[in-house]
């Protein structure tokens, strides 16, 4: 494909990363001569320097030819704006674009569509985010937690534990052990080495398990694999930004919330806008301040402010003064590997939860949703089969039968809002949802090609 995306900072270079390694034509456009300097000499990209939204820079990047717009700048007015230049001058046929302020997402039906801001498809960051943060603190103990089929089907990743039921065991143990719960083994990452896993597989303990069960079985499944921790009740979020402000008010009816914020005048539009969470004026990093709101007896902190030095050095206090999950945002990628699984349980990227967002709309085929799974190294896709055995790949076949790229496994299929664990011998059938796991991201055309209906067929 032939795309432009707009705007080289942390989700831009990050996008630019993921589709230049799958064959695309990309141009990106900025503003930071040194950063798309530094792009474009790690990556087969073309850089161009200079105001996105400009009709005659969109000419230049081939936006006559192109056939997607990405509009992430920091910008969401620009965003917009180029957005409208790529549908009335150019007419390209795809157009996405960050949207980071409440105000234009919550009338987002009046103001974007066709008769409105050319807009097909709005990527939030913070919501992205605020979602990803909220499913961890529902299920404790778990590294990531993806929807499949509108949430009917999960795949949670979390790390073994000496003491799980299944650790030291083989993965066939699982069944015999739990009778009357399906769930499969998608992936596991053994010192941040990828393993297909095998009914002889062994899970040892620190391994990172991916497993797919039907949302109601989760904590079943988890129990096997580590001590399954209480349910969280007190949360402690440093940073009144957007996204603490998003998460203390998805949270505030079912947890105890309490947000730490510097600014005064965002305290006091804290307080205005939140019902039933306790706003604190004050540093994050204020020692006093955290044994003051008994820090030891908090279940999750939350650094959520955008300075990812202060984010770490808050949440190392948090957990030396006894807070029980210590999760923290993190915006340089090179951070996130360094700093988690030490003091910080987990490190959340912004631009890897809202890449799925924006592969979803990229991935050829019939793809209606993609998750970027350890900070990018693999990826869970949810794609429809179309068609009859004649015309289709996988359709009319077993499990067994489909010729899967190396790395791929098929983890569920969702059918008639069933959730069918994948087993060798089950067949596809049309309009299936069929839940994917890659390690190797090489093999996504390949599995891309399985989907698409055609002519060509084993």
């Amino acid at each position: 494909m032939n795309i432009i995306i707009l705007g080289a900072g942390q989700v831009g270079g990050t996008l630019a990363e993921n589709l230049a390694s799958e064959a695309n034509d990309i141009t990106i456009i900025d503003t930071d001569a040194a950063r798309l300097r530094e792009l474009a000499d790690r990556l087969d990209i073309r850089t161009l320097d200079g105001p996105a939204s400009n009709p005659s820079m969109l000419a230049q990047a081939g936006a006559r030819d192109a056939d997607m717009l990405i509009a992430v700048t920091n910008s969401d007015e620009v965003n917009m704006i180029a957005c409208q230049v790529a549908h009335t001058i150019f007419n390209i046929p795809t157009k996405i674009a960050r949207i980071r302020e409440h105000d234009y997402l919550y009338n987002d039906r009046s103001l974007f569509g066709s008769k409105a801001m050319p807009v097909d498809v709005l990527i939030s960051p913070e919501e992205a985010v605020t979602l990803h943060i909220k499913k961890m603190i529902q299920h404790p103990g778990a590294l990531q937690v993806l929807d499949f089929a509108d949430g009917k089907a999960q795949l949670v990743a979390v790390r073994a534990y000496y003491g799980g039921p299944l650790v030291g065991r083989e993965i066939s143990y699982l069944r015999a052990h739990m009778p009357n719960v399906d769930t499969r083994v998608a992936a596991i990452f053994r010192q941040d080495r990828p393993i297909i896993p095998q009914g002889n597989t062994i899970i040892e303990a620190d391994d990172e398990v991916f497993f797919i069960a039907a949302q109601r079985d989760i904590r079943s499944v988890m129990s096997e694999l580590r001590r399954l921790d209480k349910p969280y009740r007190r949360i402690l979020i440093a940073g009144g930004g957007n996204i603490g402000a998003r998460l203390a008010e998805s949270l505030e009816d079912s947890f105890q919330v309490k947000i730490i914020e510097r600014s005064l005048p965002r305290c006091q539009s804290l307080a205005r806008r939140l019902n039933n969470t306790i706003v604190l004026h004050g540093s994050a990093s204020d020692r006093d301040l955290l044994i003051e709101e008994n820090i030891e007896d908090t279940d999750v902190f939350c650094a959520l402010t955008n300075d990812d030095e202060a984010n770490i050095m808050a949440s190392m206090l948090a957990k030396r003064q006894g807070a029980r999950t210590v999760m923290t945002l993190i915006n340089n990628p090179a951070y996130v590997d360094l700093v988690q699984g030490g003091v910080i349980d987990i490190a959340i990227s912004p631009q890897q939860t809202t890449i799925g967002s924006l592969l979803t709309h990229i991935r050829r085929g019939d793809v209606v949703a993609v998750h970027s799974l350890r900070r990018g190294a693999a990826e869970a896709m949810e794609a429809i089969a179309h068609g009859d055995r004649n015309s289709s790949k996988v359709v009319g076949r077993a499990i067994e039968d489909i010729n899967l790229p190396a790395g791929t496994t098929i983890g569920a299929i969702i059918r008639n809002d069933k959730v069918l664990i994948a087993h060798d011998d089950i067949v596809v059938e049309n309009n299936d949802h069929v839940i994917l796991f890659l390690i190797d991201k090489r093999k996504i055309p390949d599995v891309e090609r399985l989907f698409q209906v055609g002519l060509t067929f084993f």
